[in-house]
């Protein structure tokens, strides 16, 4: 914490939802719930990584850091896509070429055509509000817009880590722990039947880990959703770690 801004850099754990971290936050360090907080940039369920939480009197510069560039460690899944663009999603079905067919120099090309300034459309499952409600309610009631909001981001640099490749049976084992680690509704029971319906037959499925620095704003899971379809195969952001935001990191 930085006692003088009142300003904590809290790792915010696989599973959690950022008002839980925050509120793990406030027992650690036996904070009075009277005590006014809040975070300042949100994370999904299945991200993880930085994430700023301000107090006290700090909460009212909130709007200081929403817009701070982003730094990602990203592994990307080919060979299913979801209604989230990640695990915890409904999987939908697809007749796209098979993804075994992708080389890494492939990949590669594609991912670098990200680089530079372009409209990314909001996910289905996320909080961006059309009308007033946000677009994660519309999508559970499937009255999602003809024509989906997008927002201007831009990747400042983009790179492939490694690549790695991972069996049907390892995969559904990952998958549930990860879920697993959710509370609330999310829809789980239904989504780990899902995924233990397509992870049957013995199989192996590739992954890349990737670095992406852009600015505020930019959805990961759409990001490897479109590399997917830039590639006509599948694909979804299997694992996302926030590693910096601004000049904050772990």
């Amino acid at each position: 914490m930085d006692q003088k801004q009142n300003r904590y850099i809290v790792n915010k754990l696989l599973g959690e939802t950022p008002l839980e971290a925050l509120e793990r936050m406030r027992i650690i360090e036996g904070l009075d719930s009277s005590i006014p907080m809040t975070y300042a940039g949100r994370l999904d369920p299945m991200a993880e990584g930085v994430l700023l939480i301000l107090m006290g009197e700090e909460c009212k510069n909130k709007d200081s850091y929403l817009g701070l560039d982003k730094e990602y460690e990203v592994e990307v899944l080919f060979g299913f896509e979801t209604d989230t663009g990640d695990t915890l999603g409904k999987i939908k079905n697809q007749e796209l070429k098979n993804k075994n067919e992708i080389e890494i120099e492939e990949i590669n090309s594609e991912l670098q055509k990200f680089k530079g300034k372009f409209l990314q459309e909001y996910p289905a499952y996320s909080s961006k509000t059309v009308d007033g409600v946000q677009l994660h309610t519309l999508a559970n009631k499937g009255e999602l817009p003809e024509e989906m909001p997008t927002k201007e981001v831009e990747i400042y640099d983009i790179k492939i880590l490694e690549e790695r490749e991972i069996n049907s049976e390892i995969l559904l084992r990952e998958i549930k722990n990860n879920i697993s680690k959710v509370k609330g509704d999310f829809r789980q029971s239904e989504i780990i039947d899902l995924w233990e319906k397509n992870l049957i037959e013995k199989n192996i499925f590739k992954i890349i880990k990737i670095k992406v620095s852009c600015s505020s704003g930019t959805y990961m899971r759409s990001l490897a959703h479109n590399l997917g379809v830039k590639l006509g195969v599948s694909a979804l952001a299997y694992s996302i770690k926030r590693m910096r935001v601004g000049g904050y990191s772990l």
